[in-house]
């Protein structure tokens, strides 16, 4: 076709490296070129499907949703959920690689990859860039502040990892009771595919917090009491007089 252009100039007009062009095709992102002999050459579709895959970078979704969208596999109703997924993880507007954060935070990159790995913290994918948050930030230096206070590293990279697990299997357990109960009744209404999808995002938009605060509360009040009867077991009059004059401590012995 007299428009079709090699890879070289696709390049240029779309303003994508040719080493991102050929790493969405792996990646199953663009369709294959036309091929005459050795020569690859590409047309309209592939321009128009790189300026697809920018726009929804830009929305924060990862390459794996994104393939799915061009591709057609996600349901009309599923699109504007997973971008208001992608909104909610985005938060900061800053990314930093694992180099940064360490300097932002002061501590050996080599340590911050130790905590990687305990899923203290966990990296944000936006498009095709990973990275940290000021979030991880401040999350790493209450763990320092830990570190401070006496408490061993081993031990809470290993108390880290049991509640990365524990967290983990209860995230899945929530995000599958909201599929069953809220999204495939709703997929598998009447309604339009536009009322479906405003009515998914607001159910998301709704328990994300809720589910959030009421995750923090019952972990901070099981704290307390499970400190409380520690204290009461094994504590000091003077430890018991201090920790009783802290808010919520009434709270854990009702």
């Amino acid at each position: 076709m007299a428009d079709d252009v090699r890879v070289e100039e696709l390049a240029r007009r779309t303003d994508t490296s040719v080493d991102t062009i050929r790493f969405y095709q792996k990646r199953h992102l663009l369709p294959p070129p036309r091929r005459v002999g050795r020569i690859a050459w590409y047309g309209a579709e592939h321009v128009e499907r790189l300026a697809r895959i920018r726009e929804l970078q830009r929305q924060g979704f990862s390459l794996a949703v994104i393939r799915r969208l061009v591709e057609g596999e996600l349901d009309p109703a599923d699109e504007p959920l997973a971008a208001a997924v992608a909104g909610a993880q985005a938060g900061d507007a800053e990314l930093l690689d694992l180099d940064e954060l360490a300097a932002r935070v002061g501590v050996p990159a080599a340590l911050l990859e130790a905590v990687a790995r305990e899923g203290l913290i966990v990296a944000q994918q936006r498009g095709d860039e990973t990275g940290y948050t000021a979030a991880d930030a401040e999350a790493v230096r209450a763990g320092l502040r830990l570190l401070e206070a006496g408490l061993p590293l081993p031990e809470l990279l290993a108390l880290a990892r049991r509640h990365h697990d524990a967290t983990r299997a209860i995230a899945t357990d929530a995000v599958e009771m909201f599929d069953e109960h809220v999204r495939r009744p709703l997929r598998d209404s009447a309604l339009t595919d536009d009322e479906k999808a405003r009515r998914l995002v607001e159910a998301f938009r709704t328990l994300l917090p809720t589910v959030t605060t009421l995750v923090a509360h019952h972990f901070r009040s099981v704290l307390l009491e499970v400190a409380q009867e520690h204290l009461e077991a094994v504590g000091e009059s003077s430890e018991l007089a201090a920790a009783s004059a802290e808010p919520g401590w009434e709270l854990a012995s009702s």
